[in-house]
């Protein structure tokens, strides 16, 4: 349904008839992590996640798994090579 309290005019899973169903019955404001992020939008009451309802629990264990602005790198680790057995393989 379309939001009617914080983001108005927005499609929101966690509207329905009676109004907010979400924790408290409203979403949270970003938090300054995700200052930079394409999902934060701003509305008429402030800066909000458009993913998700309440910014600063996607933040809690570490880095937000639906943040744009933060790149991952793996790194990969470099396996030992026996040098005996590399010469014996050519």
């Amino acid at each position: 349904m379309i939001c009617t309290t914080i983001r108005k005019g927005d499609e929101c899973v966690f509207m329905a008839a009676k109004g907010c169903q979400y924790n408290g019955g409203e979403c949270k404001p970003i938090v300054d992590n995700c200052n930079g992020c394409s999902r934060a939008a701003e509305y008429e009451t402030g800066k909000f996640c458009t993913a998700a309802p309440d910014p600063a629990l996607k933040w809690k264990n570490g880095n937000c798994n639906i943040a744009t602005h933060i790149k991952i790198v793996s790194e990969t680790k470099k396996q030992k090579i026996n040098p005996i057995k590399a010469s014996k393989r050519k």
